[in-house]
């Protein structure tokens, strides 16, 4: 498990070009999401569909590209250790706002299939945690998430 840890460290740490920082910051994004995705074991419809939509809105970036990151990131998350390797380079980088976008993001993903499995909660929550976001800002992107996916469904 510290090997791993290390390797993703050094991964990061060796990513010294703008583009290679700011890739690497996409993928723990993207990271983050496929956690909750995965978090219930299962990939509904409604998430495959959801995921690269919310890829190009929180991050910038064309549908081909969000679609290369996903591939990406699935490689990448099997590796993982702990949600920790993808927050803290999250919250060396993005700004209060992009950490609100990506929890909303989270959120999305989570009710996209019309239910809330009690693991993609936790790891929200946990997410939340360690991106030092307060439980209000928790709770306020929950429920435009829970609105919005009212209104689409």
């Amino acid at each position: 498990m510290i090997t791993k840890l290390r390797r993703f460290l050094e991964a990061h740490t060796q990513a010294v070009s703008p583009e290679d920082k700011a890739h690497q910051l996409k993928l723990a994004a993207a990271s983050m999401l496929l956690e909750v995705v995965f978090a219930d074991e299962t990939l509904s419809p409604q998430e495959a569909e959801l995921l690269p939509k919310l890829l190009t809105e929180t991050l910038s970036m064309s549908q081909a590209d969000a679609q290369v990151l996903i591939d990406e990131a699935k490689r990448v998350q099997g590796n993982a250790t702990s949600l920790f390797e993808f927050t803290t380079a999250i919250n060396a980088e993005f700004s209060l706002e992009q950490k609100q976008q990506l929890l909303l993001a989270m959120w999305q993903l989570a009710y996209a299939d019309g239910q809330l499995s009690q693991y993609e909660d936790q790891i929200i929550r946990r997410t939340a945690d360690l991106l030092y976001l307060k439980h209000s800002e928790l709770i306020h992107m929950r429920n435009i998430a829970i609105e919005t996916t009212s209104h689409t469904q």
